[in-house]
């Protein structure tokens, strides 16, 4: 009753979770153009994933996987539908998810293993997969009634049927840990624990022995997604959009937002775009408005590339952007490999490299 009441009274005076507004780039998310100033060592059409075992770097691309080398790609695998997850096994082989509804493996000890569901409900979304400590698979399903490609829907129908399910290769089981998330977009081992973005909550949660959940890092101004392991110690968290006050305000009027998403094109929303720019039918957002021909980089962004450096413990350290007047948007995933930080930028789908030496003595300059 009381939770209620907080929520109504919420509601009424625009605060907590109904408030619109949004926390600014400071401190660690300070805004710098690295990320517009990458080396681009690769150009998609369909780019959605990346990921290392060690010895190459993997990028999907539509339904191929390729490998990359100083010659250019080298094609290893070809399926029928889009891969929408990858990630390579420590034991070999790699494990894909494809179109959202099937994980399968693909090499390896456990080489044809296959699931489509988990806990009686089939696979729609699934956006990313990782090693969990306990050797087993981690996926998050970003959303029940909404198809992978789609993610700018469920945000616009304010979803919530994100979860987290625990795949055992060995065994072929399927569990459940967590549900009933805001989208679900990105997991990572760390330690006992698997780190989970939750990208309309805009924070980063840990999911412990027993399924239970605590929050790392919350209020973050952008959309969190895939999140990997730092060589250093910590992590590397994407996010594939920024937020502003006019989306937020946007999802809170309730007849106006299921009035565009029934009579406009998903396109011309207003919403987050992994890319912008491209149409004059753009909606309007406040200054993101070219004047005599420039366009500022601190206008609130419809698209936006950004990746954080995290600590062991989830405290943000520093980050790397491509900020409203860059072209480097949509960050959904990251990994590291012979002394690079790749990135994938899936807005121009471009694969982008840093010199990992490099970063933090640029930013110290």
């Amino acid at each position: 009753m009381i939770a209620t009441l907080k929520a109504f009274g919420d509601r009424v005076l625009g605060r907590g979770d109904a408030a619109i507004t949004v926390p600014i780039f400071d401190g660690a998310l300070k805004p710098n153009q690295l990320l517009a100033g990458a080396e681009t060592v690769g150009q998609f059409e369909d780019a959605n994933d990346i990921a290392t075992d060690g010895k190459t770097l993997l990028v999907v691309d539509g339904g191929r996987i390729l490998s990359m080398g100083d010659g250019g790609s080298t094609e290893i695998a070809r399926f029928d539908r889009s891969v929408t997850a990858l990630c390579a096994l420590p034991r070999g082989g790699i494990a894909i998810a494809l179109a959202g509804e099937e994980v399968r493996i693909v090499g390896g000890p456990e080489d044809g293993r296959r699931w489509v569901d988990a806990g009686g409900a089939p696979f729609h979304a699934a956006n990313a997969i990782c090693c969990a400590s306990d050797g087993g698979l981690a996926v998050t399903d970003g959303s029940r009634r909404y198809e992978w490609a789609h993610w700018t829907h469920d945000l616009m129908d304010r979803g919530w049927s994100g979860r987290v399910v625990f795949l055992d290769p060995r065994t072929g089981a399927a569990r459940v840990g967590v549900a009933g998330l805001e989208y679900a977009f990105g997991a990572c081992a760390s330690g006992a624990d698997t780190l989970v973005s939750e990208s309309w909550r805009h924070r980063l949660l840990a999911i412990g022995p027993g399924d239970q959940r605590r929050v790392v890092l919350d209020r973050l101004p952008v959309y969190p997604s895939r999140i990997v392991a730092a060589a250093g110690g910590g992590f590397w968290l994407t996010a594939f959009a920024a937020r502003t006050q006019l989306v937020e305000f946007v999802l809170r009027e309730n007849a106006f937002r299921r009035r565009m998403m029934k009579e406009i094109a998903p396109e011309h929303w207003i919403a987050p775009r992994l890319r912008s720019g491209e149409s004059f039918l753009e909606p309007m957002q406040g200054a993101h408005l070219r004047t005599m021909g420039v366009l500022k980089p601190w206008a609130p962004p419809r698209s936006y590339g950004l990746v954080i450096r995290l600590s062991p413990q989830g405290t943000p350290l520093y980050s790397l952007h491509s900020r409203v007047d860059g072209v480097n948007h949509g960050i959904v995933a990251a990994a590291e490999f012979a002394g690079f930080l790749y990135l994938l930028a899936k807005g121009p789908g471009r694969l982008l490299r840093l010199a990992l030496a490099g970063i933090e003595q640029e930013l110290a300059a």
